[in-house]
């Protein structure tokens, strides 16, 4: 795989060429390292489609999963709590996760238990794959990259996307690096209030 383009929001790039300029370089190593023939193996039922051999979802996932896992990434979750109540969860939203449960409980409000995971976290740099549903990549951006930022878990998100080039030979409705780059743009310079690098790739 190749990088094509890359967009960086609030410095992201830069920031992570200045202080690991190691990890930008092995994030680069592993995408040159997936061989996306290899990849090449769903077989169409679309009916505009049927018969024709597109690129898997799935095998990709597995190949950047092994090569990021093979240079020390492992996957991360934080863990929190919440409730219905809007006071309650505004109050407890930048505490401890167990100090989260005992306010949300004082409060006389259920709390309720739930994480965010990402897929590859290395010395304060998150990475997501996104190869699954377009909806995706917006959790991804303002949920994700923005919970282990202000947990102060990460410095930088980077998402990597198929180009629309690879997005045409992969089963319908996998994201485009051209359609999210659009929808982080629309929303402003500061938004989301991350920083991050958004990767396109393509074979």
């Amino acid at each position: 795989m190749r990088v094509v383009a890359r967009y960086s929001h609030l410095n992201g790039e830069e920031a992570l060429r200045f202080r690991q300029s190691g990890l930008w370089e092995e994030i680069i190593e592993v995408i040159e390292s997936v061989d996306a023939e290899s990849c090449r193996t769903k077989v169409s039922r679309e009916r505009t489609r049927a018969g024709r051999k597109l690129y898997s979802p799935i095998d990709m996932n597995k190949a950047f999963q092994a090569a990021f896992k093979q240079r020390g990434w492992e996957q991360r979750r934080q863990h929190f709590w919440t409730t219905a109540d809007t006071r309650t969860v505004r109050r407890i939203v930048s505490l401890p996760p167990e100090v989260q449960k005992t306010t949300i409980e004082e409060s006389g409000h259920e709390a309720i238990s739930s994480y965010n995971q990402t897929d590859f976290v290395k010395e304060r740099i998150a990475v997501e794959v996104q190869f699954g549903k377009y909806a995706f990549v917006a959790h991804d951006l303002f949920v994700k990259h923005m919970a282990f930022y202000i947990s102060d878990v990460i410095d930088v998100g980077i998402e990597i996307l198929p180009m629309k080039e690879l997005e045409r030979e992969m089963p319908s409705g996998v994201p485009y690096y051209e359609r999210d780059l659009l929808n982080i743009l629309r929303q402003g310079r500061n938004i989301p209030a991350v920083p991050l690098v958004i990767i396109g790739i393509a074979p």
